[in-house]
């Protein structure tokens, strides 16, 4: 064989042991990196692990610290807030009344002409308005003549159907979220700003008060009746289509929880009377800690770099403003652990809050053979092209994962709050039924969260589950405030329009 022979054989050689090498190589780097993404995925799994046990630890603390919240100022780290709401609706309340909604950029004042039991609610009427940014970082009576401007424009729509017997003022359900001490059913001072406010000279200040001063100067003759959150006016709203609401509970953004306590059963109520014997609790449950709590590195890492550390444990592992992101931050981790997206660290995946829940959910619930909404988020939303139907199923283990966590949490802070009213067990010869009234995007529109919670509740309930009844309160902010309002009305006691 001559030598140019001999050197091609040998060349030849030389390229297919490398070529070979390069393969192995390339396949042991995928063997490497499937095998620590599993690695990773399956400690997530382990950690955010709710068994029913788990889950009834977490129900049995909840209730220890409604207890003790209760009890006394500072009790626990559920605030156990006295609302002052000792009225609610019955069905009975006729008339109209307004409504103003006011918990972020944007705020809305509506109308509702009240029927009573026979005909309900009439007609309702409302208009959003957005909060020019400069009113969110200036001075109080800006912001507060802004909303009344806006109040007075709306009323000003009244059409002939609108009618107030004579001599009485207009009365208005202001629905207020953001931390508020409540001094009576219509006062309350402001403790902090939240959602990008900043108007220093407001904090401190009574908010119903800065309103009533506001519709003053624009010459609006309207009386704030209540002053309540969200969650308050959820469980009004619910109380008002079913008489057995017993609690109401937010699954949005952020996340919290209000039921119905027997006035003598709060020591820290001073003795004050309540009407009905009855008293609205907000809980603030999203400030819920217990050791019970399946928390993990990323909740850890995510809470310390957050605002607020220490504090809103429970909601940064159960929300709408949460989920995502902490998805966001196990992708982080194969990313760079794992190089579960390349050699290179896709650079938006570092940006935090960049991926929304809603976006999760799409991801989540994506039932196409080659999940193809899971592909369009992640180009979409972090640049992140060409992956495999294997990366994605694993992304769709993630969200399942990590939602299902957060709704069967949420199920077990709910069993909770049975417990604490003895709603929790079948009692023989009595088939008392609870409704349990729910709203918030999260829960609306997130189908495996809500199912999974809803699934968890009755799991935890067993027989119970039979009289436990979760009923979608939607627009509960609003058109509660507006029931509130009704309900607490100064004409109570005379004739109803």
């Amino acid at each position: 064989m001559g030598k140019a022979v001999v050197c091609a054989v040998v060349v030849s050689a030389a390229v297919v042991c490398a070529a070979t090498v390069l393969v192995m190589r390339h396949r042991m780097r995928s063997t490497g990196r499937w095998t620590k993404a599993l690695t990773i995925l399956k400690d997530l799994e382990e950690k955010c692990k709710t068994p029913i046990g788990k889950l009834r630890q977490v129900a049995d603390a909840m209730t220890v610290e409604m207890h003790a919240g209760l009890a006394s100022e500072g009790g626990s780290k559920l605030q156990m807030l006295i609302s002052y709401v000792d009225n609610l609706p019955t069905g009975d309340e006729k008339g109209w009344f307004y409504a103003l909604d006011l918990g972020g950029t944007n705020f809305r004042v509506l109308r509702v002409h009240l029927g009573g039991k026979l005909k309900g609610v009439i007609k309702q009427e409302f208009e959003e308005v957005s909060i020019p940014p400069h009113l969110m970082v200036g001075i109080a009576d800006a912001l507060f003549d802004f909303i009344a401007d806006a109040l007075l424009k709306f009323v000003a729509t009244e059409t002939e159907s609108f009618h107030l017997p004579a001599g009485r003022q207009r009365e208005l359900g202001f629905t207020f979220s953001f931390p508020v001490k409540q001094t009576s059913i219509s006062s309350g001072t402001l403790i902090k700003w939240t959602k990008g406010f900043s108007i220093e000279d407001a904090i401190g200040q009574d908010v119903v008060a800065e309103l009533t001063k506001a519709l003053d100067r624009v010459g609006l003759d309207m009386r704030v009746s209540a002053l309540v959150n969200d969650t308050i006016g959820t469980l009004a709203g619910g109380r008002y289509y079913h008489p057995d609401v017993i609690a109401a509970v937010i699954l949005g953004t952020g996340t919290n929880a209000a039921y119905v306590e027997r006035a003598q059963a709060i020591p820290k109520w001073h003795g004050l009377l309540s009407k009905s014997g009855e008293m609205v609790i907000n809980m603030e449950w999203g400030n819920f800690r217990s050791s019970h709590l399946p928390l993990t590195d990323y909740d850890f890492a995510l809470d310390n770099e957050s605002l607020n550390p220490g504090e809103q444990i429970f909601e940064k592992i159960i929300s709408g403003m949460y989920l995502g992101e902490i998805l966001r931050r196990v992708l982080l981790r194969l990313a760079e652990e794992a190089v579960f997206f390349g050699d290179e660290v896709p650079p938006k995946l570092r940006t935090p809050f960049i991926l929304r829940t809603p976006e999760m959910s799409a991801m989540h619930h994506d039932f196409s053979p080659d999940l193809k909404i899971v592909a369009t988020k992640l180009k979409d939303i972090f640049e992140i092209s060409n992956t495999s139907l294997k990366t994605r199923k694993i992304i769709i283990e993630l969200c399942d994962t990590i939602a299902i966590r957060g709704a069967r949490l949420a199920a077990a802070g709910i069993f909770g709050i049975l417990k604490k009213l003895g709603r929790d067990t079948l009692k023989v010869g009595e088939s008392q039924r609870s409704v349990v009234a729910l709203d918030g995007g999260l829960f609306e529109h997130y189908g495996k969260f809500s199912l999974s919670m809803e699934n968890t509740l009755k799991e935890l309930l067993g027989d119970a589950s039979e009289t436990i009844v979760i009923e979608h309160a939607n627009d509960g902010s609003g058109i509660g405030a507006a029931l509130l309002a009704a309900s607490h009305s100064q004409y109570l006691d005379s004739a109803s329009p």
